[in-house]
């Protein structure tokens, strides 16, 4: 067993926990980043894609139309506060990019239509972030500061005492071994991701696990809009888990493997053509445009086999590309080695949160010294989100949430707790358990829900929380990396309740939650439904 001392830790090194640890680091505190896999991980340096789109306001009079856009098509699920504080901050963190060195791709021509983010109306300031040469920018700026980088460590346990952060617990993995290692500090930014990692198909990493919302809500902060999660077209085979371009829809053909026919079979051929010119402007599924039809029907058509969908392509599109979409099928064929005329089976896949720990525009939970930011967080984002705000919410949020944490640990006397008395129990098979949870998931809470999945759902999850204690087995150190699986299992668990119950409680369709028992919107569903610990800490407590 290893112990570390520190100010700050930063659980998550994609572009939020990078930055967080940045600007703590800045800021005078010593950091700890821990990451599951290395650093430059998770959905920030997704190898399905290209890399990040990050949108901002073009100018300080046009802050205010795109508060104006995120609020509506928020639906009322967005705090009005933290969407200013992201909008406003977007700016300073383009600049501070710029600054380290980091290499930004500009489009030439900016203008197109095709460059005008999911959800939004017009076009705004672009910018995309290249996976690889940002890795070595913030590698670079992470050893200067002399941040403490610990990859391939799993934190698994925050320590509160007096509902006050003062330590955690992580397991790492060196060449096969696995250790303890207890980790004394006076704050914690949680920066893991969203909770793609719920579901069977998924378009993230394998490190995106729900494990930091898990801790969070289980240290005694509060979660907000899980239900809202983003759905898109994902492939299958070849290059699995690629993301398709929604800018194609409109030149796109899903044929049923099983029949041989279109999927749209039946729907009324100027209806499809207007409804996909429609889908062309958007990636995540939506049931607030009228489209829902041609989401559900990719999604219940890739159920029916491993084979899914098959895509293939117009004619037209080999004419004239948009310089995006060329972009996109260049990229398409030097990383994955598929072209344009290469057909493709796809399915839905579950991708991103646009809810999550609930915080407060300095970047704080409701327990002292414990942080969060990027998609581990809710409440900037809604019923829908626009394209490109998920990269800006990392920058912004990870700027504040690393600098309130630095400054909360200078005026905070470290306790020594003796992280290493806690008895510590495993369960036996929890990847399995793990896996059955995510099927569930696929069916019950992806784009189509009903009360009658949902609630077999919850029954079922129930049965594996039953047979999950059954097995538990008190640990020992050849069993650390059981312990680390079984806390994902227990994330698994308490998040997929969580999550389907708030599914459940909103009766209604608003966004990407679409229940087909109740396809239309109610506005007595107007508020963020809210998920904290009730008076027993072993329930949930809804508050809408």
């Amino acid at each position: 067993m290893l112990s570390k001392d520190t100010d700050v830790i930063v659980m998550g090194a994609g572009l939020a926990g990078i930055t967080a640890a940045i600007w703590a680091a800045r800021t005078g505190a010593k950091v700890c980043i821990v990451s599951s896999s290395k650093i430059g991980s998770g959905s920030s340096f997704y190898p399905g894609t290209w890399g990040l789109g990050l949108i901002g306001p073009e100018s300080k009079e046009d802050e205010e139309d795109l508060l104006r856009i995120i609020l509506k098509i928020g639906e009322g699920m967005v705090n009005p506060e933290l969407a200013r504080t992201l909008v406003k901050g977007i700016h300073e963190g383009i600049s501070d990019l710029k600054a380290m060195g980091l290499p930004l791709m500009e489009p030439v021509n900016k203008d197109e239509k095709a460059y005008i983010p999911c959800f939004d109306y017009k076009n705004r300031e672009w910018h995309g972030i290249v996976k690889d040469g940002a890795r070595q920018v913030f590698y670079k700026e992470l050893e200067k500061l002399g941040v403490d980088l610990l990859e391939n460590t799993s934190l698994t346990d925050i320590i509160v005492k007096d509902k006050k952060v003062v330590g955690a617990r992580a397991v790492h993995t060196h060449k096969g071994s696995y250790d303890i290692i207890d980790i004394r500090c006076s704050s914690i930014v949680i920066a893991s991701g969203g909770l793609g990692g719920l579901f069977s198909h998924r378009l993230n990493t394998s490190d995106i696990r729900g494990l930091g919302q898990f801790l969070a809500y289980e240290a005694g902060a509060s979660l907000i809009n899980l239900e809202f999660m983003q759905m898109m077209i994902g492939y299958l085979k070849p290059a699995p888990k690629t993301i398709y371009n929604e800018k194609v829809f409109k030149y796109s053909d899903f044929t049923s493997i099983e029949t041989g026919k279109s999927v749209f079979e039946g729907i009324d051929k100027q209806k499809l053509k207007d409804m996909m010119e429609v889908r062309s402007t958007y990636g995540p599924f939506t049931c607030r445009l009228g489209c829902e039809d041609i989401d559900v029907r990719i999604y219940e058509e890739g159920k029916k086999s491993d084979l899914g969908v098959l895509l293939t392509y117009k004619d037209e599109i080999r004419d004239d590309q948009p310089e995006f979409v060329r972009t996109y099928f260049e990229w398409l064929e030097e990383d994955k080695g598929l072209t344009i005329n290469d057909p493709v089976k796809v399915a839905m896949f579950a991708h991103a949160s646009n809810g999550g720990i609930q915080i407060d525009t300095k970047g704080a939970t409701s327990v002292k010294g414990l942080y969060a930011c990027g998609e581990a967080t809710g409440g900037m984002h809604g019923a829908d989100r626009i394209g490109g705000l998920s990269t800006a919410n990392g920058l912004v949020f990870g700027k504040i949430a690393g600098i309130s944490a630095a400054k909360y640990s200078s005026g905070v006397v470290k306790e020594d707790v003796g992280l290493d008395s806690k008895k510590l129990y495993f369960v036996q098979d929890a990847s399995k358990y793990i896996n059955e949870i995510r099927s569930l998931n696929y069916n019950a809470g992806m784009v189509v829900r009903e009360e009658e999945g949902i609630v077999e759902a919850l029954e079922v999850l129930a049965v594996i929380r039953e047979r999950a204690n059954a097995s538990r087995k008190e640990l020992n150190l050849l069993d650390l990396k059981e312990y680390q699986r079984t806390r994902e299992l227990e994330a698994a668990l308490t998040l997929s309740e969580a999550m389907l119950r708030a599914m459940l409680i909103r009766k209604e369709s608003r966004g990407s939650h679409f229940r087909r028992d109740y396809p239309y919107k109610n506005e007595e569903f107007s508020k963020p439904i809210i998920i904290s610990q009730g008076k027993n800490e072993s329930k949930i407590e809804f508050m809408v």
